[in-house]
């Protein structure tokens, strides 16, 4: 008899369960995001241009890495990542952003949206542990390291701006 993907690598289907649910619900949110991100790189104009103009551009591309990761971490645990733009815009809790020109408005739609991405990160990096799935786990503990410290970058961008 042939093993599943998830009895060769020694999980449980079951306790998986809760990882895939949030491997799902982040691989759309991260989609969303990026084409936000997208739109902030085009758009973004007047104060702090060409550094945010910049740093869109390396977010968007951070978050395209994360997709492919997530879509697959997804394969690995034995399943197939939804790939239509309609389901992860029905699936997604970040929502598509109007076109945004000021850094301020930016930033803060960022900041916004990175406190979900790692509230959202950190439940499936609770439902790993839980389930032994140690890869998941420390896929999102390296994501949160980077997030944690994008935050407090952006968030002294922003006061920054809002001093001047």
């Amino acid at each position: 008899m042939e093993k599943s993907q998830l009895e060769l690598i020694a999980l449980n289907g079951e306790k998986v369960s809760e990882v895939v649910k949030g491997l799902n619900q982040l691989l759309a949110d991260f989609q969303v995001h990026y084409t936000n991100l997208r739109n902030l790189h085009w758009n973004i104009k007047g104060h702090g241009f060409f550094v945010l103009h910049s740093k869109f551009e390396d977010l968007y591309n951070d978050a395209a890495e994360k997709v492919d990761e997530i879509a697959e971490r997804l394969l690995q645990l034995g399943q197939e990542p939804e790939h239509k733009f309609s389901a992860y815009l029905q699936t997604a809790n970040v929502k598509e952003t109007p076109a945004i020109y000021s850094s301020e408005k930016a930033v803060t739609y960022v900041l916004d949206t990175y406190a979900y991405l790692t509230k959202e990160e950190r439940k499936v990096t609770e439902a790993a542990d839980n389930a032994g799935d140690v890869v998941t786990a420390d896929m999102f503990t390296g994501y949160l390291k980077e997030q944690e410290k994008l935050v407090w970058m952006l968030r002294a961008f922003l006061t920054n701006a809002r001093e001047k």
